[in-house]
């Protein structure tokens, strides 16, 4: 079942971000990941949001997620991503009728 990953971020150390977000894709680009959205500007519609950027991605299932996590390339470029930003990360499963 495909799951989505919600990131939002409080920027804290821009530079140590950019190096995360520098390195980002070349980690990214070899799991089953897409990335659907990540805007440092998204629309708020209703209530309030105290975050710099939301990021949203999907994987074909929970266990190509933990692969792409987990995996030692993108623990070592999130050294950067955790000193640049503070982040609440959600996993949320997709929808089956």
């Amino acid at each position: 079942m495909t799951v989505y990953v919600i990131v939002q971020l409080k920027m804290t150390d821009r530079a140590a971000y950019d190096r995360y977000q520098a390195r980002f894709f070349d980690v990214f680009r070899k799991f089953n990941g897409r990335l659907l959205s990540a805007d440092e500007h998204p629309a708020v519609l209703e209530g309030s949001w105290d975050r710099d950027k939301l990021v949203l991605m999907s994987f074909p299932d929970e266990a190509a997620f933990r692969a792409w996590a987990e995996s030692p390339e993108y623990v070592e470029i999130s050294r950067d991503r955790k000193a640049g930003a503070q982040g609440i990360v959600l996993l949320a499963k997709g929808f089956a009728p």
